[in-house]
């Protein structure tokens, strides 16, 4: 079964830039908290004894400086809800342990016979959209016309076999994308197949190892199996 990741990559991508905004606003509003309070005392301590600073005025500056520390302890529940978040994410990405995804890559593995499914993604519709798989001498083996294709992710497979029918050897492939539509080139990526082997919060969000070596972020996952 294949399962969409754009909410799941949506909120992962967001989490790193959130906490470190409300970071720094944290930061912010301390230091204007501080300098605030500091003003005060020395408007006081310097105020004219024969003409002091009267109580609206004296109200609506400690109305100021609450507001200032109402902000802050706002932005500090809020680190707070992201940093849970982010383990949250975590947590759920661990279920994907040793399901299969399709990220940005144009290999194809054949193994016993059999060759990994893979995928294509097109930033617009396209009436012609061919793949073209090539040995590791650059040969080409096969060739699959696809037709008319959506835009976006589609997952596709190869039966391992050459343009003649005949079992190819395994090894890994090489697969190149071309479409276009009305005869204008439509931008064509390929896609891998892998399986997650670990998750990791990274700086910049949530991390997957997968089983070919590589790592992506959670976020750069077009679809899982």
């Amino acid at each position: 079964m294949t399962i969409s990741s754009a909410t799941a990559a949506s909120s992962a991508s967001s989490t790193s830039s959130a906490t470190a905004a409300l970071a720094a606003a944290s930061d912010s509003a301390e230091q204007l908290n501080s300098q605030f309070l500091t003003l005060l005392v020395s408007q006081l301590n310097n105020q004219d004894p024969l003409q002091p600073l009267d109580n609206a005025q004296m109200t609506s500056q400690m109305a100021q400086m609450s507001t200032v520390s109402g902000i802050q302890t706002l932005n500090s529940t809020l680190n707070s809800l992201v940093s849970q978040t982010g383990s949250s994410q975590t947590l759920q990405a661990a279920s994907l342990i040793g399901k299969g995804v399709l990220v940005a890559g144009n290999t194809e593995t054949v193994s016993s016979g059999k060759a990994t499914p893979f995928g294509v993604q097109l930033s617009g519709a396209s009436d012609t959209t061919t793949v073209t798989i090539t040995n590791s001498a650059g040969n080409v083996v096969s060739t699959m016309n696809l037709g008319a294709q959506s835009a976006g992710s589609q997952t596709l497979s190869w039966n391992g076999q050459n343009g003649s029918g005949q079992q190819v050897p395994d090894g890994t492939y090489q697969i190149a994308v071309a479409a276009s539509l009305a005869g204008q080139s439509v931008t064509a990526n390929a896609l891998n197949y892998a399986q997650v082997s670990s998750v990791a919060q990274g700086t910049t969000g949530v991390n997957l190892s997968l089983s070919n070596g590589s790592t992506t972020a959670l976020s750069n996952v077009q679809q899982f199996f």
